[in-house]
């Protein structure tokens, strides 16, 4: 089986003018390398396709694939993600993760949340801001965190994320609407510990293959600069026994409750009380076989890279009905 690899690689675009915030969700040189290898482990013929510019070129100049293993990001939009999906969708051509609907959905934390709280799974109390007037009588309570509604990797939170009173609210609203040109999320603080659990499979199929706890440094938040430099800020343990089933169970019913397929990850925070909370999805997860939150989870619970790799694409062929 012939498979195409589309990826956003961060020097590319560096190359191409575009700046380091900009590029901060796509993949290096590294990462690229060890998916392929990998792909070629699993027995298939392997063709590097590249960003959703040269994907749209190789299509046009009549190249096809029998799957496409996607890890694109995008780069402009809340449907971003959804572009590369969207475009093999009317080519008919099939591929590994989430549809262009899941994507768009999950990408929008505001969306998410409706949709992960209408299945009955936990979520903070928060509300979207997408203008200045809007930030009175938000029915909310103190303290608050605040992030742009549609971005990935921490980018736009910082220290100054949680607030304490109206003037903190009102100074992180208004720099998430002019520097993110996008409304701003507010959530109610969840003050309890963090997890993230990685997922693999969808619908009947989806399970949980293991999760971690995320201890930022000072109490930080796990922020774009955090998770670049995590080997400073960040402690990653397994989830402590109390709380796996409650992670494991909250995690997958929220990516169903997205609808969301193959593999990914979902993030978790307790509340006040105890309880574990939805933060967000993340169907597009990152791969790096070092670096990324998927494999260094599913490496703490006995699954090296390869494997997940594996279990990956076995989830994407047997919901495709396809044979290698």
């Amino acid at each position: 089986m012939r498979v195409g690899i589309t990826f956003d690689l961060r020097s590319w675009y560096l190359d191409h003018g575009y700046s380091m915030e900009e590029t901060a969700e796509f993949d290096k040189e590294e990462t690229i390398a060890a998916l392929e290898f990998g792909l070629k482990r699993l027995g298939f013929k392997t063709v590097r396709i590249g960003n959703v510019f040269e994907l749209t070129a190789s299509l046009a100049a009549g190249d096809r694939w029998d799957l496409v293993f996607n890890i694109a990001e995008g780069l402009y939009g809340d449907g971003r993600e959804s572009v590369v999906p969207a475009l093999l969708d009317q080519y008919r051509i099939p591929y590994v993760f989430s549809g262009p609907a899941v994507m768009s959905l999950s990408l929008n934390k505001h969306l998410a949340r409706i949709a992960v709280s209408s299945a009955g799974v936990p979520v903070s109390p928060g509300k979207l801001i997408s203008a200045p007037d809007e930030i009175d009588d938000t029915g909310l309570e103190y303290p608050l965190f605040v992030k742009p509604v549609s971005e990935g990797t921490g980018k736009g939170i910082t220290a100054k994320s949680k607030v304490t009173n109206r003037k903190q609210l009102e100074k992180q609203v208004l720099a998430i609407l002019v520097s993110h040109n996008q409304p701003a999320l507010i959530e109610e603080y969840l003050p309890g510990r963090e997890f993230t659990v990685g997922i693999t499979g969808s619908g009947n199929t989806s399970s949980a293959i293991g999760g971690m706890e995320v201890i930022c440094k000072d109490d930080l938040p796990y922020s774009v600069e955090v998770k670049e430099n995590y080997q400073d800020f960040v402690t990653y343990t397994p989830i402590p026994p109390e709380f796996i089933d409650e992670c494991y169970s909250v995690a997958v019913r929220a990516w169903n409750a997205l609808m969301a397929v193959d593999g990914g990850r979902v993030d978790l925070r307790a509340d006040k009380k105890g309880r574990i909370c939805f933060i967000e999805a993340n169907p597009l997860a990152g791969l790096n076989p070092v670096h990324s939150d998927l494999p260094i989870l599913a490496r703490m619970n006995g699954i090296e890279y390869q494997e997940l790799l594996g279990n990956i694409v076995n989830q994407a062929l047997m919901r495709l009905n396809l044979t290698k």
